[in-house]
C-alpha cells in the first residue's frame, strides 16, 4: 500500500472524528515506509489526542529518531514527555508530603522541558502552598500568569498565596519576636 494514500485516509477519518480508524491508517502508512519521520510524528500526534501518551511518545522519540534536525519533531516529544511527568507528578498529590517534594522536582522539570505548560506552573503553585512555601507558589504562579495573564484559577491563587504569605510572615516575626522576650525574661531571672 502506498503511505501517502494511508496518510489520506487517515486524514479523513480524522475529519469523521473516527480517532481509532486514523491510527490504522497511520500505522499502515508506517508499515509502507517504516523510516518516514512524519508517519511516526503524525501518529503520534494521533496517539496524544486518544490519550495514549506512551505511545505517542514512541512515536515522537521514533520520529526525531528518524530526522534530528526537525525542530518541531523535537518540540513535540519534549511537550510529550513533560505531560508524561505532569501525571506522574499529579499522583503525589494524594501522598504525605516528602512525596509532595518529589511532585516539586518533577513539576520543576516539566516546566524547563516545556517553558508553555501553563499546567505546570499551576500544578507547581499548589504543591509548593500544600507544602507552606508560599514564597515559592507565589513566583510558579507568577510565571503561569505571564504565559497566561487571564488564566482565572491563577489570578485567584495568586490573591490566595499573597495572602497567606503575610500571614505567615506575621506569625513569623511574632514568634521572633516572642522568643527575644523570653530569652530577655530569662536573661532578668538570672
Amino acid at each position: 500500500m502506498d503511505g501517502e494514500y494511508a496518510i489520506k485516509k487517515a486524514y479523513e477519518s480524522i475529519l469523521k472524528h473516527d480517532f481509532e480508524q486514523a491510527i490504522v491508517w497511520f500505522e499502515q502508512a508506517i508499515q509502507s515506509n517504516p523510516t518516514c519521520a512524519s508517519y511516526h510524528y503524525k501518529l503520534s500526534i494521533t496517539y496524544a489526542r486518544s490519550n495514549k501518551l506512551q505511545k505517542a511518545i514512541d512515536h515522537a522519540g521514533q520520529a526525531v529518531k528518524l530526522d534530528s534536525s526537525d525542530e518541531h519533531y523535537r518540540f513535540h516529544l519534549q511537550h510529550l514527555k513533560a505531560k508524561a511527568l505532569l501525571f506522574e507528578a499529579e499522583k503525589l498529590f494524594e501522598e504525605s508530603d516528602e512525596r509532595l517534594w518529589l511532585a516539586v522536582a518533577l513539576l520543576k522539570q516539566a516546566a524547563q522541558m516545556d517553558p508553555l505548560s501553563s499546567e505546570a506552573f499551576l500544578l507547581l503553585g499548589i504543591a509548593y502552598s500544600r507544602l507552606d512555601e508560599y514564597s515559592l507558589a507565589i513566583g510558579a504562579i507568577k510565571d503561569l500568569l505571564k504565559l497566561d495573564p487571564g488564566h482565572e484559577i491563577g489570578g485567584r491563587l495568586l490573591s490566595e498565596y499573597e495572602m497567606k504569605w503575610k500571614l505567615y510572615m506575621q506569625r513569623t516575626s511574632q514568634t521572633g519576636v516572642q522568643k527575644e522576650r523570653d530569652l530577655d525574661h530569662g536573661a532578668n531571672e538570672n
